[in-house]
C-alpha cells in the first residue's frame, strides 16, 4: 500500500488554544473536544465525493484519544445521525485482531510460527477430512499469517465466498478437495481462507470459540466490551449497528458474515478499534497486551517485498496498517512511526478505482502537519 504524504497549512487555529496556554502547567486539560474544522471539512468532502452516508473516525496521539467524531447518517435511507457509539462491520480489519490472538497463543507456548497446520503431529491434524491433506502437510502458521501459502487467493474464485450454506468444517474440507494447494510456499497471495484456518487453530488450541477467545484474550484486556461477530442479513443487525448501503449494484447483505469471523466478521466502533491499536502498537503510553519481542515478531515480514507481516501491512518507514472492504463497508486502521494511530469506518464503499487511495490519504495531512491543533486530552 502506498502512503501518500501531503502538506497542509492550517489557516484557522482555535481561540481556545491561547486560553489553554494561559492556565498554567499544572492545570488539568479541558476534556471537551474542540472541533478541528479542517478535519471535519475533509471528511465531509470525502463522503460527498464517494456517496458515503456515514463515517466515524478516531485519532490517537501518544496513546491518547485526541479526536473522535462521527459524520452523516445511519444509511442512505435512514436519516438518524451517526454517533461515536455506532458499530460498523470492519471487514478485513478483523485480520490484525486474529493475528494478535495467534500472538497470544505464541506467548503461551501453544504454537510457533513454524508449527504445521495439517497432517501428522500438526495442529489441525486430520480434523477436516480430505483426500488432499498430503498437499498441505508442509503448510505452517507463518504461511497463513503472512499470506505466503501461495494458495486460495482473494480473487474471483475465493473459497470464502463459495458454498455459502456450508459451515466451517464443510467449507474447509470442500476447499482442500477442490483447490490445488500443492504449490510453492513463500509466495505472497492475500488469502481470506488462510485466516479462516487461523480462526480454527485458535479454537483447537484454546478450547473456546474463536469469538470468545478473542474477547477474553484480546478485546477485554484492551478495554473493549462492545465488539462481536456480525450478522449476515439486515434482520440480523446488532443493536446500535449501522445499516450498509451497497453501490454499483452490489448488495451488502448476501454474505455469510459469521463464517467470515477470523478474516472479516467483526463489528465495532471507531473508539473500540482505537483502544485495540494503542494496546498493541509498541508505544509506551498505555500498556501493551503483547510483550515487546512478540510485537517485533508480529510486524516482521518473511517476504519483505510483500509489505505484509503477521496480520498487518508494514513498510520500511515503521508504519503499520490494514484496510477492509466488502460491499457496504470500507475501513482502515493505521499506526504511524510518529506516535499516531487512527481509524476510519464507513457504512458504504464506492466502486471507483481511486476510492481506496482517497480513503487511505484522508487523515495523513493532519498527522503530518505540526500546525494541527491537537488538544492535550484523552477521551478513552
Amino acid at each position: 500500500m502506498q502512503k501518500i504524504f501531503f502538506s497542509l497549512v492550517i489557516l484557522v487555529l482555535f481561540a481556545a488554544t491561547s486560553c489553554t496556554k494561559s492556565k498554567g502547567a499544572n492545570t488539568p486539560p479541558d476534556m471537551n473536544q474542540q472541533d478541528i474544522a479542517a478535519i471535519d471539512n475533509a471528511v465531509k468532502a470525502f463522503m460527498a465525493t464517494y456517496n458515503i452516508p456515514g463515517t466515524s473516525i478516531a485519532i490517537t496521539k501518544d496513546d491518547k484519544l485526541v479526536y473522535v467524531k462521527s459524520y452523516g447518517i445511519i444509511s442512505a435511507t435512514d436519516n438518524t445521525p451517526i454517533n461515536n457509539n455506532h458499530l460498523f462491520r470492519i471487514a478485513s480489519v478483523s485480520k490484525p485482531i486474529t493475528a494478535v490472538g495467534i500472538m497470544k497463543l505464541l506467548e503461551a507456548n501453544q504454537l510457533t510460527l513454524d508449527s504445521k497446520v495439517f497432517g501428522t503431529g500438526s495442529i489441525l491434524g486430520s480434523d477436516y477430512p480430505s483426500t488432499q491433506l498430503a498437499a498441505v502437510s508442509d503448510l505452517t502458521v507463518r504461511h497463513l499469517l503472512h499470506h505466503t501459502s501461495n494458495a486460495w487467493p482473494n480473487d474471483g474464485n475465493d473459497p470464502m465466498f463459495k458454498q455459502p450454506t456450508y459451515n466451517f468444517s464443510q467449507l474447509i474440507s470442500w476447499t482442500l478437495n477442490n483447490y490445488n494447494a500443492a504449490v510453492t510456499r513463500g509466495v505472497y497471495k492475500y488469502s481470506n481462507f488462510g485466516y479462516c484456518l487461523l480462526g480454527r487453530i485458535i479454537e483447537k488450541l484454546s478450547g473456546k470459540s474463536y469469538e470468545q477467545f478473542i474477547k477474553d484474550e484480546v478485546l477485554t484486556p484492551s478495554g473493549i466490551s462492545n465488539m462481536s461477530i456480525g450478522g449476515s442479513t439486515l434482520a440480523e443487525r446488532k443493536p446500535n449497528e449501522v445499516v450498509y448501503t451497497g453501490q454499483g449494484g452490489f448488495s451488502p447483505y448476501v454474505y455469510n458474515v459469521p463464517r467470515m469471523d477470523a478474516h472479516g466478521g467483526w463489528i465495532g466502533s471507531a473508539t473500540d478499534l482505537a483502544r485495540f491499536l494503542v494496546r498493541v502498537n509498541g508505544v509506551s503510553g498505555k500498556a501493551d497486551i503483547l510483550q515487546p519481542s512478540t510485537i517485533t515478531t508480529m510486524i516482521t515480514r518473511s517476504v519483505p517485498s510483500s509489505r505484509y507481516a503477521c496480520g498487518w501491512g508494514v513498510n520500511d518507514a515503521g508504519n503499520w496498517w490494514h484496510t477492509g472492504g466488502i460491499p457496504g463497508t470500507a475501513t482502515e486502521i493505521i499506526r504511524t512511526n510518529n506516535g499516531f494511530t487512527w481509524v476510519i469506518l464507513c457504512n458504504s464503499r464506492n466502486t471507483s478505482s481511486n476510492f481506496d487511495t482517497a480513503l487511505d490519504g484522508l487523515l495523513w495531512p493532519f498527522v503530518q502537519d505540526s500546525a494541527t491543533p491537537w488538544q492535550n486530552i484523552d477521551q478513552f
